[in-house]
């Protein structure tokens, strides 16, 4: 059998996608159309009910915009070429296109996390030290770290793309998911891929694991602090403004451990292309729901951005 080289930028891989059965292609476009549209829609109303409100110019909500903001570039990198791939015969992407969407996916990904990790830290000042929290989380600092939160995932990013992009890819061509994520496209190379493997299990583990352990050490000083104060009501009042964000964190990050922290060999098709849809495609979409409908803030909010909008 003739062995080619797929590496060069003018070839394509095969994105196998969610199933193969002709029959769900059309039925899978309808269902992930109408989530991208309501992933676009929840997160919007979420920018703009922030921007409109003055009472939502605080700390918390300047990275929940933000948040909203990097959830709409996620899914945008991932769903449309679904989409495309659900009406297409041939489900190709170009080699350059493949690398362009993994960078992109791993950068609004890794800033999706250090965002979580962002509010985490508002909500331990918030809680634990109050009376200081005006000048902690002013204005400057919240500008910091959106802007380390980029910085750093454009950064891990850009190593990985390095790395895959030096590799050769052989015989196969053919990716086992609905987009060029990591591990499915190693398994193709036929190049030593242990340097690869070295810095996802190391470099990447850091990158993901700094904003998790933040996140972590921040509810427990939370947890400390709550348990401190003498009435129900109380200790109800301020987990109450924990509870939308840890149920994000939790679908984030579970999906996204169960995934990436495994050895190669473990790695398997059909589990984790549901693991990843949880965090690429549902999460995203659920994320206006989880913050809106338990939030007497953003509640009033988009009371607010609805009354000017039919007026």
């Amino acid at each position: 059998m003739e062995i080619k080289n797929y590496s060069s930028s003018t070839s394509d891989f095969i994105l196998l996608g969610l199933s193969s059965n002709p029959q769900l292609q059309k039925p899978l476009f309808a269902i992930f159309l109408i989530i991208y549209l309501v992933t676009l829609v929840g997160n919007v109303l979420i920018i703009l009910a922030i921007h409109s409100d003055s009472r939502l110019h605080t700390p918390m909500y300047f990275f929940l915009s933000n948040l909203s903001c990097m959830d709409i570039c996620f899914t945008t990198d991932i769903v449309p070429k679904m989409l495309v791939s659900f009406l297409s015969e041939t489900k190709s992407i170009s080699y350059v296109g493949c690398l362009i969407q993994m960078y992109f996916f791993m950068a609004f990904g890794n800033t999706d996390s250090y965002l979580l990790a962002s509010m985490a830290i508002d909500r331990l000042v918030a809680i634990c030290n109050p009376f200081h929290y005006d000048m902690v989380m002013n204005p400057q600092r919240c500008l910091l770290m959106l802007l380390g939160s980029c910085t750093i995932s454009h950064v891990h990013s850009m190593l990985h793309v390095l790395l895959i992009s030096r590799l050769s890819f052989c015989a196969s061509h053919v990716i086992k998911h609905f987009f060029c994520d990591t591990q499915p496209v190693l398994k193709l190379s036929c190049s030593d891929t242990s340097s690869n493997q070295i810095v996802l299990m190391t470099e990447s583990l850091a990158v993901i694991a700094t904003p998790f352990l933040c996140i972590l050490f921040s509810y427990l000083r939370i947890i400390i602090t709550v348990l401190r104060i003498p009435s129900a009501a109380g200790k109800w009042k301020a987990f109450s403004t924990c509870g939308s964000h840890l149920t994000v964190v939790v679908l984030f990050y579970g999906s996204i451990f169960y995934v990436y922290f495994r050895p190669l060999s473990m790695y398997s098709v059909v589990k984790d292309r549901v693991a990843t849809l949880m965090y690429t495609v549902v999460t995203p979409m659920l994320n206006p729901f989880i913050y809106s409908l338990k939030n007497k803030d953003m509640k009033m909010g988009m009371r607010k951005l609805r009354f000017r909008i039919h007026s």
